[in-house]
This record gives structure tokens, sequence and C-alpha cells, in this order.
């Protein structure tokens, strides 16, 4: 073999190896996270503030909630259910949101009967505490206003005013799921096409919806700051979202 030949092998060896040890280096990088949209009126992703540079100064520790969410998705923070917002995304979580405007009851409506899957948690009598008092604009939604989104999918949250006050624990699947002063829903005629199935002593529906499905929880004790962590918290979310 000439000198130029053993050159050009030894090159394309080389080249080879190198190609190899990138293919392995890119087999071992971490795939890139799904994204969750989040929509919530709770100091989940941002701690509850009197101003501005108080929600800015980044001393406050991390809400758990968040934690938790980010170990396997990428969070989205939503202001509103805006069609453009929602576009990009296939997986929502609503806890104890805002009342919901006629147009973002409609582009929720529409994004999951496209396929989206949405974990929401609507309580009706929110245990969380906050620092702000009572009509403060700061502070969390203290009741979940939901009601025309509920009923369009098939259900109606109910509360029993006369029930205990004491933290209770119902099985859901595996898990136990905390709750407190929470609803129960029931099932109603439907507004549009849509299945649910009411588990959990109530506590719990789940609703197939056109080619998506909604996984709505009556309470959102399971989300409390003082709580730190809860199992029934991924297994929500698996049961919600996963595909």
């Amino acid at each position: 073999m000439t000198r130029s030949r053993r050159r050009a092998a030894a090159i394309a060896a080389v080249l080879l190896l190198a190609g190899a040890i990138a293919a392995w280096a890119w087999s071992r990088e971490p795939a890139a996270k799904p994204s969750l949209g989040l929509y919530t009126s709770l100091p989940i992703y941002w701690a509850e503030a009197g101003s501005v540079s108080e929600a800015l100064d980044g001393e406050r520790e991390p809400h758990w909630v968040r934690g938790t969410l980010e170990a396997d998705y990428r969070l989205v923070p939503l202001d509103t259910l805006d069609p453009a917002d929602l576009a990009p995304l296939t997986r929502l979580l609503m806890a104890q949101p805002r009342p919901l405007a006629p147009g973002e009851n409609v582009a929720l409506d529409g994004w999951v009967r496209r396929g989206g899957r949405v974990l929401v948690f609507a309580d009706p009598f929110l245990t969380e505490h906050s620092r702000f008092p009572l009509g403060d604009k700061r502070r969390p939604q203290d009741v979940a206003l939901l009601s025309p989104i509920l009923a369009r999918w098939g259900l109606e949250l109910t509360f029993d005013e006369d029930q205990d006050d004491g933290e209770r624990a119902v099985r859901l699947d595996s898990v136990a799921l905390p709750h407190r002063l929470s609803g129960r829903f029931r099932l109603v005629t439907p507004g549009a096409p849509a299945a649910c199935e009411i588990t959990a002593d109530g506590l719990v529906a789940t609703c197939r919806i056109g080619a998506g499905r909604a996984l709505v929880v009556a309470d959102a004790a399971v989300l409390e700051h003082e709580r730190g962590s809860s199992p029934a918290l991924p297994a929500l979310v698996e049961r919600a979202l996963a595909d």
C-alpha cells in the first residue's frame, strides 16, 4: 500500500471513530422535556408578593409543586387561555384558576376536543393559606367558578356546607388523595358530546372530550404549600397527561 493510500485509510478510520463517538454522545443527551401549560391563581410558579420587586427578588423558597412538575415538564405559565397560547401545547394544568371569560371557555373546549389533555383542580372552598385578606386581588381564587366549562363537559360541582372541617383522604389508584372541605361531582347532560366517569367518592371526574381528555379534581388541598410534597400529585399528573 502506498503512503498516500495509508494516509487516506488512517483519515477514514479517524473520521469513522469520530462519528461513532458523536453518535454515542448524542444518544446520551437527555431528551427535551415536553411542555406543560400552567394556568393558576395559586402561588405555584410565582410566590405571593405585595409588589413586582418583591416577586422578582428571588429570595423566596420555590413552591414544591413547581419543582415536582419541572422534574418531568417544561412549565409554560399562562395569563389567559388564548387560542394562540394553547395551540403549541398538548398538556395543560389548571389549578384554581380565575373565572374564565366566554372566549376562554370556547378556546379551552376546542383545544381539548382537538386532542389536548388537561388536569383541573377546581376547589369550591379553598383552604390554602394566603397572606392577603379576603377581597384582595392578589389572593388566590377562593371559590372555583368553572360552571360553564364543566357543564359543557357534563359535570356539576356541588358542595356540602355541613361536611367536617378536617382533612381526609380517598384512595385513587394506589395513592391516598388528601382533601379538605372539598366538592363532589355529579353527572349532568353535557352541552356538547363528552363522556365522564366519576370516581374517588365523587372527588374525581375523568372525561373523554372529542379527541382529548380532562381529569378534574373537586379540591386543591393536595397542592398546599405547607404540605411540602405528596405522592398523589405525580399520580394525578401521570393519569391525566401521560401519552
